[in-house]
C-alpha cells in the first residue's frame, strides 16, 4: 500500500461515519414543531402582558416563590431565555444587584424592544438585551451562570441547537433552570396536551444530551409546572 493509500485509511477510521454525521446534520435542520413561534413574529408586547402577568398564570402567581428557589446570587450574570415581557427579567435585575447583568433573550423584536423599554424607565441598568434566532441564543461563550428558561422550551424547535448555543454560553458549574408545563395524559389540562410537545423525561434527556447534569428538582411548588434545575460541569 503507498504513503497516500494509507494516508486515506487512516482519514477515514478516524473520522465520524458518514452516514452518522449525515444523519445528526438532518435531524439538526429539521424543525420539531414548526409553526409553533408564529404568534411571535410581530407581537403585541401590551396584549402579551395583560394575558402573561396575570394572576390566573401560575408561574406568575408563584413568581416570587420560584424567583426565590433559583441559584442566582449578587454579581452573576443571569441569562432569561425567551423572556417575553420581562417579568422575570425585572425580578433577576433586583437579585443580581448593580453588579449583576441580566441577559434578556427572545426571538421577537417586539418583546425585547418592550423590555429595553420598560428597564430603562424603571432606571434597571444592569438589564440588556439579546435577540436570538430560531436555533441559537446568540450569547457569547462563556459569560452566563444562570440561565433560565420558563414555559419556554416547548416553543424551542431547534432543541439540540438552542440548547448547545446555551451551553457554550453557561460557566463552568453554572446553571440552568427549566421551568415547565407538565404534560400527563388524563392530568393535564387540555391546553398542554395540544401545545407542549412532549413530557419532562423527554425535555429532561434532551437536555441532558448537550452535556447538562440534572442536580435538582424544585417539588410541591408548582402544579402545572415543573422546576428543574441543571448544571454545566465544572471540568
Amino acid at each position: 500500500m503507498t504513503m497516500k493509500s494509507w494516508s486515506v485509511a487512516i482519514s477515514f477510521l478516524c473520522a465520524p461515519s458518514v452516514l452518522g454525521l449525515a444523519g445528526n446534520v438532518s435531524a439538526q435542520e429539521k424543525s420539531v414543531r414548526p409553526g409553533v413561534n408564529d404568534n411571535f413574529k410581530n407581537p403585541n408586547a401590551k396584549q402579551f402582558v395583560e394575558r402573561f402577568e396575570t394572576e390566573s398564570r401560575e408561574v406568575f402567581a408563584k413568581r416570587k416563590e420560584i424567583a426565590d428557589a433559583c441559584p442566582i446570587q449578587p454579581g452573576q450574570t443571569v441569562a432569561d431565555i425567551g423572556a417575553g415581557t420581562g417579568l422575570f427579567t425585572r425580578i433577576f435585575s433586583e437579585k443580581v444587584g448593580p453588579e449583576g447583568k441580566v441577559i434578556a433573550v427572545d426571538i421577537a423584536k417586539n418583546f425585547v424592544d418592550h423590555i429595553a423599554k420598560v428597564s430603562s424607565d424603571l432606571g434597571q441598568k444592569n438589564v440588556t438585551t439579546q435577540l436570538c434566532t430560531a436555533d441559537s441564543t446568540g450569547l457569547t461563550a462563556n459569560t452566563v451562570d444562570v440561565a433560565y428558561i420558563c414555559d419556554v422550551y416547548h416553543h424551542f424547535e431547534y432543541p439540540e441547537k438552542s440548547m448547545k448555543s446555551l451551553y457554550e454560553a453557561i460557566r463552568p458549574g453554572g446553571k440552568v433552570v427549566l421551568v415547565e408545563f407538565h404534560r400527563i395524559e388524563g392530568k393535564s389540562s387540555e391546553f398542554s396536551l395540544k401545545h407542549v410537545r412532549a413530557g419532562q423525561e423527554v425535555f429532561e434527556a434532551e437536555i441532558a444530551k448537550v452535556g447538562f447534569k440534572k442536580v435538582k428538582e424544585i417539588p410541591d411548588l408548582l402544579k402545572e409546572n415543573y422546576m428543574v434545575i441543571f448544571e454545566k460541569p465544572k471540568s
